[in-house]
C-alpha cells in the first residue's frame, strides 16, 4: 500500500507560535471535551481536526493561555499603580498633619536656672541726702526788717548776726514795763513804812492788832506786785533782744526769704514767714528706705559705698549709723541712716544718691531671668517644660538683682524654664522647644551661630 502524503491543519495555537508565542505545556480542557472520531481513511482527528501521520490524536492545547497571562500582568501593573497612589496620598496626609500640628503648637524658648553666687551680692537702693542739721530761722518778734547781713551760699559761724528787726511798739512796751516796775517799788516802800509805824503803835497799844496785821499784809502784796512787774519787764526785754537775729549753729545760708523793709509778723495767730534757712553740711545724713526682705542684712556700723549721678566715676563711703527699728506699714520699708563725712563740701544736701549694700546670697538659691516670672493670683510662678508640656510652679523670691532674681524655693538646676511666657499660658499646654538659651551675650552669639548653621 502506497504511502499517502500527510496533510496537517494549521491550528490557532500553532499560528500564535509562529509569531513568537511560547509553547505552553498541554493541559486538559475539561470544559466540553469532544470524543475523536475515526475517519474512513483510518486517521484520527483531534479536537481541532489535527491528524497525525501515525493516525494518533494530537494532544489538546488551551486556546486562552497567552491572553490569561497578559491580563494578569496588566492587573498587576494597575494594582501597583493604585497602591503607589494610595501610599503617596497617605504619606502626604501624614506630612500635612505633622506640619499642621507643629504649626498649632506654640514655640517657646527655654533657659536653665544658674547657681547662686557664693560671694556677697550687691543691691543698689535710692537714697536722699540731707544736711546733718537743717533749720529754718523765724522771727520771734514783730516789726520791720532793718537790715540783713548774709546772703545764700554764705558760710556763717555760730552766733553771727544775720539780721536786725525794728520794733517800735515793743520798745514802748519795754518803757512801760520799766515804769510799772518803778511804781511797784514805790508802793512797796510806802507799804513797808506804814507797816513799821503801825508796829510801833501796837507796842504802845495805841492801835489794834488787826490794823497792824493788815498793814503788814499790804507789804507782802506790794512785794508780789513788784515781782510781777519785774517779770513783765524781763519778758519785754527778751522780746526786744529778738530784734537781732543770730545764727544758732555754724553752717551755710541756703535760703533768704526777706529783704530790707519787709514786714515781720510773729505770733500764734499769724502765718509766720521764714527769714533764713541754715544747713550744717560738713557732715551729711543719707536716708535709705530698705525693703523688708533685706532688713536682716542691715547692721549698724557697716561701711557702705555711695554713688551719685553727678559723679559717675567716684565712690563715697559712709557709716550705717542707725535704723528706725520699725517697718513702715505703708511702704514696707525700713528707714536706714548713713552718715557721710563732707568736710570738702563736694556733696550737697538734697542730692539724689544710690547706696550699695552688700547682702550675702544664699548658697542653695538659684537665679533666673526676670522675664521668666508670671504674676498670677496664686503668687509668683514660672513655666517649666516637662515632656513637651508646661507645668506652672510657684516659686519664692529671695533677692531681686534687676535683670535676674534669686529663687529660694520651687526650682531645680535641671529645669527648663519658659522665657517670656504668654499671659495665657496654663499647666498642661503643649509646647515645642526651639533651642535652649542662656542669658547674656553668650546666648546671643549661640543663637546667631545656630541660625547661620541652619541657613
Amino acid at each position: 500500500m502506497q504511502d499517502r502524503p500527510t496533510h496537517r491543519n494549521i491550528t490557532a495555537e500553532e499560528g500564535m507560535r509562529d509569531i513568537g508565542t511560547e509553547q505552553l505545556p498541554a493541559i486538559s480542557d475539561d470544559r466540553d471535551p469532544r470524543p475523536t472520531h475515526a475517519h474512513a481513511s483510518g486517521h484520527a482527528e483531534g479536537p481541532l481536526g489535527a491528524i497525525r501521520e501515525d493516525d494518533s490524536p494530537v494532544p489538546p492545547v488551551s486556546r486562552g493561555r497567552g491572553g490569561l497571562w497578559l491580563g494578569l500582568i496588566v492587573v498587576a501593573i494597575v494594582a501597583v499603580l493604585i497602591y503607589a497612589g494610595i501610599h503617596s496620598r497617605h504619606k502626604n496626609e501624614d506630612a500635612l498633619k505633622t506640619s499642621t500640628d507643629a504649626g498649632a503648637t506654640p514655640v517657646v524658648m527655654v533657659t536653665h536656672p544658674s547657681a547662686g553666687a557664693t560671694d556677697a551680692a550687691e543691691v543698689v537702693l535710692p537714697a536722699n541726702v540731707t544736711a546733718f542739721v537743717d533749720t529754718p530761722i523765724y522771727a520771734r518778734t514783730s516789726g520791720y526788717l532793718r537790715h540783713w547781713y548774709f546772703d545764700i551760699g554764705t558760710r556763717v559761724q555760730k552766733g553771727a548776726l544775720l539780721a536786725v528787726i525794728e520794733t517800735p511798739e515793743l520798745d514802748q512796751q519795754v518803757s512801760q514795763a520799766e515804769a510799772d516796775v518803778k511804781t511797784a517799788e514805790s508802793n512797796l516802800q510806802i507799804a513797808q513804812t506804814t507797816s513799821a509805824r503801825w508796829q510801833k503803835l501796837l507796842q504802845k497799844n495805841a492801835v489794834s492788832r488787826q490794823e497792824a496785821d493788815q498793814n503788814e499784809s499790804n507789804v507782802t502784796a506790794a512785794q508780789s506786785a513788784l515781782s510781777a512787774q519785774q517779770a513783765n519787764l524781763k519778758r519785754t526785754q527778751q522780746l526786744q533782744n529778738f530784734e537781732r537775729v543770730y545764727a544758732p549753729f555754724s553752717g551755710v545760708i541756703t535760703a533768704r526769704n526777706v529783704d530790707t523793709g519787709s514786714l515781720i509778723e510773729a505770733g500764734q495767730n499769724t502765718t509766720q514767714k521764714e527769714l533764713f534757712h541754715l544747713a550744717a553740711s560738713d557732715r551729711l545724713r543719707v536716708f535709705v528706705p530698705v525693703p523688708e526682705v533685706y532688713q536682716s542684712a542691715v547692721h549698724d556700723g557697716a561701711r557702705v559705698p555711695i554713688t551719685l549721678d553727678a559723679f559717675p566715676n567716684e565712690h563715697f563711703y559712709g557709716t550705717l549709723a542707725r535704723t528706725s527699728r520699725a517697718v513702715d506699714p505703708l511702704s514696707r520699708t525700713l528707714n536706714v541712716e548713713v552718715d557721710v563725712d563732707n568736710t570738702t563740701g563736694k556733696l550737697l544736701p538734697g542730692a539724689y544718691a544710690f547706696v550699695h549694700f552688700a547682702l550675702p546670697a544664699e548658697l542653695q538659691a538659684l537665679r533666673v531671668p526676670a522675664n521668666t516670672l508670671l504674676f498670677r493670683s496664686k503668687g509668683m510662678q514660672v513655666g517649666v517644660v516637662e515632656n513637651g508640656r508646661v507645668s506652672l510652679r510657684s516659686v519664692k523670691i529671695g533677692h531681686d538683682f534687676g535683670a535676674t532674681v534669686e529663687i529660694t524655693e520651687g526650682l531645680k538646676a535641671t529645669d527648663e524654664i519658659v522665657v517670656d511666657p504668654s499671659d495665657s499660658l496654663e499647666s498642661g499646654d503643649m509646647v515645642r522647644v526651639d533651642s535652649p538659651r542662656v542669658t547674656g551675650s553668650t546666648a546671643e552669639s549661640s543663637n546667631a551661630g545656630d541660625k547661620k548653621a541652619a541657613q
